[in-house]
């Protein structure tokens, strides 16, 4: 086990693959949680998770089951957590003011070098860290996305406020745990991948409930289309191989792209209605919720072999 200790705040799904991607790479992790029974049955999940993956010949890292648990503990108390860490990962669910109350206690009792990185997908780290009365220079965003085991990005966020040289070893650490970082410059709603997401959603809402296509259809798209090409290409790197290179296709393309653009309608609220509905019944049709899980693991599955397949390529 390697000698830096590494912090796990919350231990529910993605604080407990957080734990496990750190021990993965030899880290010393230590999971915290409010109550001894959640950090027990943390570390039992932990455990069987583990043992499943490596039935499964999906285990990261170079170390045993047996080893990667041993590197890992827990506790449910915050000091004990933040003690000689050089890295805390937040995890705790997301009301802002849970987490400004937690990153005011951090203020008090974390060192000047640890990091304290939050999974967040909704808050920019301003929101969370600005009441802080000390060490908000040491806050960032983290952002992992759901299953982190099996999907390796992370988007790294600074506030205004944190130290360029934190946000460099936060993408050193995430390089060195096999993860794949990608760093903003500044924190923007929604980060990158949500932008992305979201613009995708709006579009789909607005064409089922236009009518246009059904819900199998519009998935089928990415499914079957544009998510086989996004798999092993980004959008930019696509327009770049259907040219003459990337100046080619919008010199070409770039007014079509204009044009549809402007037919988009007004972004939908995405609220109970009649098109809630549509889409529910459909995706109900695909996979009942009796086959969540199931699904579910054929999908950790799937991206545990499109990994395996990807690094072929690069």
């Amino acid at each position: 086990m390697r000698p830096e200790k590494i912090g796990i705040i919350g231990s529910g799904l993605i604080g407990r693959a957080w734990a496990m991607l750190f021990a993965s790479a030899g880290y010393r992790v230590v999971l915290y949680d409010i109550l001894p029974e959640q950090v027990s049955t943390a570390l039992e999940e932990i455990k069987k998770e583990l043992h499943a993956l490596e039935a499964k010949s999906a285990l990261r890292g170079t170390y045993s089951v047996a080893q990667q648990l041993s590197f890992i503990s827990g506790t449910v108390e915050l000091s004990e957590l933040v003690s000689n860490a050089i890295y805390l990962q937040e995890c705790i669910p997301e009301r802002i003011e849970w987490k400004r109350k937690l990153y005011t206690d951090l203020a008090a009792i974390v060192g000047a070098e640890t990091i304290i990185g939050s999974s967040t997908s909704t808050y920019m780290p301003s929101l969370f860290s600005e009441q802080m009365t000390s060490h908000r220079e040491n806050v960032l965003v983290a952002h992992p996305l759901n299953p982190p085991y099996y999907i390796p990005l992370v988007e790294i966020v600074p506030s205004p406020w944190t130290i360029p040289e934190f946000v460099t070893r936060t993408r050193d650490l995430m390089l060195e745990i096999g993860q794949k970082p990608v760093t903003l410059t500044r924190e923007i709603e929604g980060f990158i991948t949500n932008r992305i997401q979201y613009a995708i959603l709006n579009e789909v809402w607005r064409l089922v409930a236009d009518g246009v296509v059904s819900v199998a259809d519009v998935d089928r798209v990415m499914t079957e289309g544009l998510g086989l090409r996004y798999a092993l290409l980004g959008p930019l790197e696509t327009a770049h191989l259907n040219a003459d290179g990337v100046s080619d296709y919008f010199q070409r393309f770039g007014g079509e792209v204009y044009a549809v653009s402007q037919t988009y309608g007004p972004t939908p609220k995405m609220v109970a209605g009649e098109t809630l509905s549509k889409i529910a019944a459909e995706c109900e049709e695909m996979v009942s919720r009796e086959q969540l899980t199931k699904r579910r693991e054929q999908r950790d599955r799937f991206l545990y072999e499109l990994s395996a397949l990807k690094k072929k390529f690069h």
